[in-house]
């Protein structure tokens, strides 16, 4: 048996051991503990299932891997873009960093996903540090905020089962059903339900004033900030009642509480500022620094380590990036024609690219619009280094068998360095070794190197001993920059417009494997039928759908499920204010009926 782990963008980065004789059966390994003796159906079936890319492709013709070198070579003579997805996350997928930096590669900055909540958290604490699930796992009260764990964290399930559970989110999902409270806010409103519950702490002297004095002493600052926004007109903003807050702060009262964040509540300009509100109340609670307490959100999973592969060139904003300008572009792992924010732009820029070359394992969108097309090596049939944003295990990805299909991200670097006559990079092994030298190796395990079982404890900063760093300003100006696009472009009538929500679904990974069914969820007073054919429009562009009418959503806000072909026609081109990111909640839509 072979030792790996899952590449997948996911919280539970799962162990996984292989026999390289029935490669299509993977079994729970233990390398990550947390694994639990269980894989998902991503695995054992979708990843054996979908139908992948295994011949070369240059302008319409299966050539051989090295032809289609070749011509990848030339496409690189002048300067050229990189533009990496997340479809696997294995730390070797960023070699070609090193391709970038050795030729005139421009590579891209930002995130799709979870920047501004993760720069939110370094203005705050200073540094984005693992809370282990071993604290999740003691802590007495779980507030899940924004983060569907059944879908997308479904092996934390164990560790918080038998708390006393509160969901704060827009959807009645699977875990808030089970929830002891379910605050069901409106969309893109954490940030001020966050700042009015740091004002009632106060308020009732609720607060760890020890705590407070040594660690974040500028506390009193912050109470006259939430005291800027007036109750009556945030309780009506967010949809909650005094009686909402009662009950939530009552059950929090004298427990361990965790807060588990999830990427839904930063998926907004205003993004950082949400989870700089949401660690400000944990810390006005004292919930840093302390056993079975804490905010967990995706960490820095890189913390404590020196990267090889961090190079100093020329980058493009990741959520606008702007391939028109490039006579070649290189998508690696992902597929920007459907993943990205405002996707008409995205495919009319794409398609002025004269060199748009596509390395990844599947066909999809953007595959179809490539000249050439470079098959890669998936996870089985290479070696690699999986770090985690949701545990401190570090695993060795071994190769379980060879495979004549595709090409390793490595050996593709190698391979074009060679064709353009260029220094070579440093052996496979050495970067593998680097990576994982660097790590603390306790009973056959890898930890990462900056893992504190009890985070913050010390304080705050890099190397503990500062102090938590609370919000001073905000600024939010969405609902006037909408009027305005509306005003300029005329493409909504004043129908009643409807926050879109596109959360994860539980039979996808973003826009990876089996899609979503082709559907907008809506609540029952649009008095539309299930089944009837409609036009969703935003002010970017619009897409018909079957509507399903559900009774687990708010009435100001309807449901696409990420992976639905088309549904980023409906989301905006724009970056958060700060962490770079696509802010695919900044949106709102209209429903028409078509039958």
């Amino acid at each position: 048996m072979i030792q790996t782990a899952c590449p997948l963008d996911c919280f539970d980065a799962c162990s996984i051991v292989c026999d390289p004789s029935r490669p299509k059966k993977l079994v729970a390994g233990n390398a990550n503990p947390y694994t639990n003796g269980v894989l998902c159906a991503h695995l054992n079936k979708h990843i054996h299932e979908t139908k992948r890319v295994e011949k070369p492709v240059v302008n319409g013709k299966e050539v051989s891997m090295e032809e289609a070198l070749d011509a990848v070579a030339k496409a690189l003579q002048k300067e050229w873009l990189l533009w990496r997805g997340s479809g696997n996350l294995g730390i070797m997928q960023l070699v070609t960093n090193l391709l970038a930096s050795k030729t005139a590669g421009v590579l891209t900055h930002g995130t799709l996903c979870d920047g501004a909540g993760n720069a939110g958290i370094e203005a705050g604490r200073g540094v984005n540090r693992l809370l282990p699930i071993e604290q999740i796992a003691k802590s007495e009260v779980v507030v899940v905020w924004g983060r569907n764990v059944t879908v997308t964290n479904a092996h934390l399930m164990p560790y918080i089962q038998d708390k006393e559970i509160i969901v704060i989110d827009p959807v009645k999902t699977k875990i808030a059903k089970m929830a002891n409270l379910h605050l069901q806010v409106k969309p893109r409103s954490d940030f001020y339900l966050a700042t009015i519950l740091a004002r009632f702490i106060i308020m009732e002297n609720a607060e760890d004033r020890e705590w407070l004095e040594e660690f974040a002493s500028e506390y009193e600052e912050y109470y006259e900030f939430t005291r800027t926004f007036r109750i009556k007109a945030i309780l009506e903003h967010i949809g909650l009642s005094l009686s909402d807050i009662g009950d939530f702060l009552l059950m929090l009262q004298n427990k361990r509480v965790v807060f588990l964040v999830g990427a839904g509540v930063q998926r907004y300009e205003i993004g950082d500022s949400t989870l700089r509100a949401i660690d400000a109340l944990a810390a006005l609670m004292g919930l840093f620094g302390k056993e079975g307490c804490g905010v967990s959100y995706l960490s820095n999973s890189k913390l404590g380590f020196n990267n090889p592969f961090e190079v100093k060139t020329k980058t493009e904003p990741i959520a606008t990036t702007p391939f028109s300008k490039y006579k070649t572009v290189i998508v690696q792992g992902g597929n920007p024609a459907e993943s990205m924010p405002c996707s008409s732009r995205v495919i009319n820029e794409l398609k002025q690219v004269e060199n748009l070359i596509y390395f990844g394992l599947y066909e999809n969108e953007t595959s179809k619009l490539a000249n050439i097309i470079i098959p890669a090596k998936n996870f089985l049939e290479k070696d690699d280094v999986r770090l985690s944003y949701g545990h401190q295990y570090v695993q060795k990805m071994n190769k379980v068998y060879d495979s004549d299909i595709g090409i390793s991200e490595y050996d593709f670097t190698q391979e074009i360095l060679k064709r353009l006559n260029l220094e070579p990079i440093e052996s496979e092994n050495y970067y593998i070794d680097f990576w994982l030298n660097q790590t603390i190796k306790t009973e056959n395990r890898y930890i990462s190197p900056n893992f504190n079982e009890i985070p913050y404890k010390e304080g705050f900063g890099e190397k503990g001993g500062e102090e938590f760093e609370f919000i001073d300003d905000f600024y939010d100006d969405f609902e006037d920059i909408k009027a305005l696009r509306r005003f300029r472009k005329n493409r909504i009538t004043q129908s009643e417009e409807f926050w879109l929500l596109t959360p994860k679904s539980n039979k996808t990974l973003n826009f990876q494997f089996e899609r979503p069914k082709p559907a907008v969820y809506i609540p029952p007073n649009l008095n539309i039928e299930s089944g009837s054919r409609v036009l969703v429009k935003s002010i970017w562009g619009s897409l018909e759908l079957t509507a399903e009418v559900t009774d687990k959503l708010r009435n100001d806000t309807v449901l696409i499920y990420c992976g639905v072909k088309g549904v980023n026609n409906l989301t905006p081109p724009v970056s958060s204010q700060e962490g770079d990111m696509a802010c695919y909640g900044d949106v709102k839509v209209t429903i028409e009926k078509l039958d």
